[in-house]
């Protein structure tokens, strides 16, 4: 089956470049680098469409038929892969390719086959490139137990900021490390740390199975590739709770949003009793957006942060979970039990150092007169 579909195989016509393999697409992203070019989109009736800097570009070529398209995306597929997607018209997989590692999910759609392809770099960036606005990274790689939450849009960068955290307490702590993941994206390297990475659908069924087997096997710290329904957000909570440090992500734009939505999962019964686990356990709430940087060279972080001290921990027990902004507002010193901000002040900084144009801040901005006012203050 492998043989009957080459990576190799030149199959997409080019008007300038001839015809391609999905290989040569794939080094593509090895010469701009996965920051600049993220995505790669195949689909039918389409030419095949990359992301650069957060915009979509197509090859200037044909459309993508539907023979072209399963000769372009089944060379990444294994068996199993490709008989899970011909039975549930979906799947989640990885592919390695030089420096990269490729995070893909084949899809059934309107028009037939399609793929959406993300490229990761297999150098996990340092902490200090990430982009924070302030070393509260150091407060969470020091932290011993607690839950950081990890928010934004699909391609907001939320794994490469938890990868550059991992990375760097396996550098500087002897601790056991496990994760969750669907697929695996960064591959850490046995440093100080033991680390185990586990892939969704190869090595465990599902998240919540990964976490209730993570109890019986000694780690320090946690990785939940997302928590996408109760079970495994209330396992999550649970692992935090009880002398772990554990990281996940949420889809989510803001830090009140996040709270909200983590509720949201469980019925009214259970809501006061998740207020108080997640009082309780949650340690942070980073949520971040990747803007396009004011001279075009790529793209920068922002990022809005909750730091759950304890007024915050008291207003998300109580549910006064509105009143979390003006903590994030407020809160901003160079203290331990403060180093928040908002996405809107860390915005309106960028703008200031000139790394970022105003009118494309005030489109990443959750609520624009807020943004005004910290342009104001800043």
């Amino acid at each position: 089956m492998a043989e009957e579909y080459p990576t190799s195989a030149k199959v997409y016509p080019t008007t300038e470049l001839g015809k391609l393999s999905i290989i040569d697409m794939f080094a593509y992203f090895e010469k701009h680098g996965a920051m600049r070019v993220s995505d790669l989109h195949i689909k039918v009736g389409a030419p095949p469409t990359y992301r650069i800097d957060g915009s979509l570009v197509k090859l200037k070529g044909s459309t993508v038929t539907t023979q072209i398209a399963k000769q372009l995306i089944y060379p990444l597929l294994s068996e199993k892969n490709r008989y899970t997607f011909q039975n549930k018209n979906s799947v989640d997989c990885s592919y390695r390719y030089g420096s990269l590692q490729f995070r893909i999910n084949v899809f059934r759609e309107n028009d037939g086959m399609a793929a959406a392809i993300r490229a990761l770099s297999l150098d996990i960036p340092k902490v200090e490139e990430i982009g924070f606005p302030n070393n509260v990274w150091e407060d969470i790689i020091n932290r011993k137990h607690g839950l950081v939450l990890m928010t934004g849009i699909t391609g907001a960068g939320k794994s490469t900021t938890i990868a550059a955290l991992i990375g760097r307490i396996s550098e500087k702590s002897a601790c056991r490390i496990i994760t969750v993941e669907d697929p695996i994206e960064y591959i850490f390297q046995q440093k100080y740390s033991l680390i185990s990475q586990r892939e969704v659908g190869r090595d465990v069924e599902s998240f919540h199975d990964g976490l209730k087997e993570m109890m019986r096997e000694d780690p320090d710290i946690i990785f939940v590739g997302e928590m996408r329904d109760p079970e495994t957000i209330a396992m999550t909570l649970m692992a935090a709770e009880t002398g772990h440090l554990v990281f996940s992500t949420l889809h989510t734009r803001d830090a009140t949003g996040t709270v909200t939505r983590v509720l949201d999962y469980f019925e009214a019964g259970r809501q006061a009793e998740v207020r108080n686990q997640l009082s309780l356990g949650l340690a942070y709430i980073i949520s971040q957006k990747l803007v396009p940087k004011k001279d075009g060279t790529g793209r920068i972080v922002a990022m809005e942060i909750l730091n759950n001290n304890y007024a915050c921990a008291n207003l998300i027990r109580t549910g006064k979970i509105e009143q979390l902004y003006s903590q994030l507002q407020t809160k901003t010193q160079n203290r331990p039990d403060e180093k928040m901000i908002t996405m809107e002040s860390h915005l309106a900084r960028l703008v200031k150092a000139d790394k970022l144009d105003l009118l494309e801040a005030k489109k990443w901005a959750n609520n624009l007169s807020s943004f005004i006012d910290a342009m104001k203050q800043v």
